[in-house]
């Protein structure tokens, strides 16, 4: 298996859905590179050489931030959202949804499962 910036890439797929694996590389861009480095992008992962591998590599670190420095970078964005007591910030900081999703039925996702709260007993009738 190639590894690339880390992470293997599965050898018996094309190269374009290879790199597909890596944080921050979706079909789009991974067909951009196989063409800004004129690989084929149906070519097996497998059968790529040493140098299209450093090719690869090298336009990955110079111009797209993937992996690790792509996590990073998010989770700074998220950090300094929770420092400014933004709207944002703090549904992140509660675990709830950031994005103006309904929160009354939905959201089990975010919130987690759900929590039963004790009901109330059945209220007696008071017309003795």
């Amino acid at each position: 298996m190639p590894r690339i910036l880390g992470v293997d890439i599965p050898n018996d797929k094309p190269v374009y859905v290879s790199l597909t694996y890596l944080y921050g590389i979706g079909n789009v861009t991974a067909l951009d590179i196989c063409h800004k480095l004129e690989i084929n992008p149906q070519l097996k992962a497998k059968d790529l050489t040493d140098d299209e591998l450093s090719r690869i590599v090298n336009l990955l670190d110079t111009e797209y931030s993937v992996e690790g420095q792509l996590r990073r970078s998010t989770q700074q964005d998220i950090a300094r959202l929770r420092d400014i007591q933004s709207y944002r910030g703090i549904r992140h900081r509660r675990g709830l949804p950031v994005r103006g999703q309904n929160t009354q039925t939905n959201a089990r996702t975010r919130k987690g499962g759900k929590k039963t709260v004790a009901g109330k007993k059945g209220v007696k009738d008071a017309r003795h």
